[in-house]
């Protein structure tokens, strides 16, 4: 008799033909790492070849895409999709341009509530309650976190414990679950010691299974004898398919084959090469200056990247612990399209763990993106006209952490800065604002953070301010730059204007030259 794995052992393109009409998949990934390419692509080939299968409900907690055809790019088809529940949608801009053609339902929650609702869904409970949500569009207040006039059901709806508001995100069966790992073992055990994330891929495999569904899994190798019992990450009996990938189907990231400096302990150096003097680098430095030693802390994408690097140089990264919301605790976290990976991290946890101690208040420190911010301090990060971004684990961080960054420069649209004898000219303005009177989207509630008397800072290159109950207040201006012509005619609606102070020096002379 073969042994249990050999007996699901089979090709990607049987694997995904078990997939029927109306199915409801639940895929695992965060940006490329952990994203099973192997078996998207397989559907989508499968799709093109017959048609089948259609009618599709999609679900994931993070972003997974390069943006272009990889990831969940792969099912960016009408017909092949009806209703997606989803994180993040700005690396799948196929999936966001469904949504915003009203073609198919569209669902935006929370990384974390996803994460925690899968977990949910696998213990035959009804549903995730959380304060998560509340506030922003999610609330069913306000959109309920629906995206078009398509969407009609509610998913999420509010309740009271205790005297206290909460939402209620509903359970729903899972038909499918799409997941990744490095080895399968005799047994069909899963481990995962070459990935850069563990992911959600346990709850997945427990939701599906426990639903009645089929469970398929896209290894990298196939071992000769059983895994240590502290490595595997999905028993085999949660297992119904096994798909050894092909060459290129199972890249560490999506920017990166193999890093072993993803899943390895090991010395942190002071990284790449020093920011250049731009607008970015003074972003970076001044969130970098409310870092303190002992933080906890999660950088956000783009923008916030900077700050790791600029802690590098400082020589912090020994003081503080950075973390990511996809697992990693420690390290230097990675930018670009291996965002979610940590260098040399000091542990790697499961994505709804991480986000259980998110969500409890664990982080003191938390740097995040801002597109739009508005008189009442609200962010957004998630909708733009007919561009869809999703908000990721931005509500999961941006309520729970305990002193907030929001990172983004004055103006967008061609933006360009210099600086000369230590002080900030602005070369060419952008062309759209960025603080403006309403947001499209409110990703993040200002009145409630200002309830609640959170520590919040707004930081651009040229203007830095704080939120407070009586809306923003300008504490600090560039050197070089005019208040009247270059900050408050830029602005939408009026600040606190009172005791402004001029940005730290240091924030405009570059290491290489002091």
């Amino acid at each position: 008799m073969s042994p249990p794995r050999d007996q699901k052992l089979c090709s990607a393109a049987d694997a995904v033909a078990l997939v029927k009409d109306g199915d409801t998949i639940a895929c695992g990934g965060f940006v490329g790492n952990a994203h099973p390419e192997a078996l998207t692509a397989a559907l989508e080939r499968r799709f093109h070849a017959d048609g089948d299968p259609k009618n599709l409900t999609l679900v994931y907690a993070a972003g997974q895409g390069d943006g272009k055809q990889r990831g969940l790019n792969h099912l960016a088809h009408e017909r092949l999709v009806k209703r997606v529940i989803g994180g993040h949608w700005g690396l799948a801009p196929g999936l966001g341009r469904l949504a915003i053609e009203n073609k198919i339902e569209g669902y935006n929650f929370p990384q974390g509530v996803i994460c925690h609702l899968l977990r949910e869904i696998a213990a035959g409970r009804p549903g995730l309650v959380t304060r998560v949500g509340m506030g922003t569009f999610i609330d069913p207040a306000m959109q309920g976190g629906r995206l078009n006039a398509r969407t009609t059901e509610e998913l999420v709806s509010r309740l009271e414990i205790d005297g206290e508001p909460f939402l209620f995100y509903r359970a729903f069966p899972l038909t499918v679950g799409f997941i990744r790992a490095t080895t399968a073992d005799p047994f069909g055990n899963l481990s995962m010691e070459d990935e850069a994330v563990i992911g959600e891929v346990l709850p997945i495999a427990e939701a599906v299974r426990n639903s009645g569904g089929t469970v398929i899994a896209q290894v990298k190798r196939l071992a000769d004898e059983p895994l240590p019992p502290h490595a595997v990450k999905v028993p085999g009996i949660f297992v119904d398919r096994i798909v050894l990938a092909e060459a290129g189907e199972h890249d560490q990231t999506f920017a990166e084959p193999m890093n072993a400096a993803y899943c390895q302990a090991g010395e942190l150096d002071s990284g790449d090469e020093s920011m250049s003097m731009n607008e970015r680098r003074i972003i970076a430095a001044r969130a970098c200056d409310e870092l303190r030693p002992g933080d906890i802390a999660n950088l956000g994408i783009g923008m916030p990247e900077g700050i790791a690097r600029i802690a590098g140089e400082r020589g912090l990264l020994q003081e503080v612990t950075l973390t990511v919301e996809s697992g990693p605790i420690g390290g230097r976290p990675a930018g670009g399209l291996s965002f979610g990976a940590s260098a040399h991290p000091q542990a790697i946890i499961d994505q709804p763990a991480q986000f259980d101690f998110y969500d409890g208040g664990g982080l003191d420190y938390a740097a995040l993106g801002a597109a739009q911010i508005d008189r009442h301090g609200n962010v957004n990060v998630s909708k733009f006209g007919t561009r869809l971004a999703g908000v990721g684990g931005f509500v999961n961080i941006s309520q729970s952490a305990k002193r907030l960054i929001f990172c983004g420069t004055m103006t967008s649209g061609g933006l360009a800065t210099k600086v000369v004898n230590g002080k900030l000219v602005i070369e060419n303005e952008g062309r759209n604002r960025k603080l403006i009177k309403e947001v499209e989207q409110v990703s993040f509630s200002g009145g409630m953070a200002a309830e609640a008397k959170k520590d919040v800072l707004f930081v651009t290159e040229r203007v830095v301010f704080r939120l407070t109950g009586e809306g923003l207040r300008l504490l600090e201006l560039a050197p070089g730059i005019d208040l009247q012509t270059q900050v408050l005619d830029l602005m939408d609606f009026e600040p606190i204007v009172r005791d402004v102070k001029p940005m730290p020096e240091h924030l405009f002379v570059h290491p290489e030259q002091a």
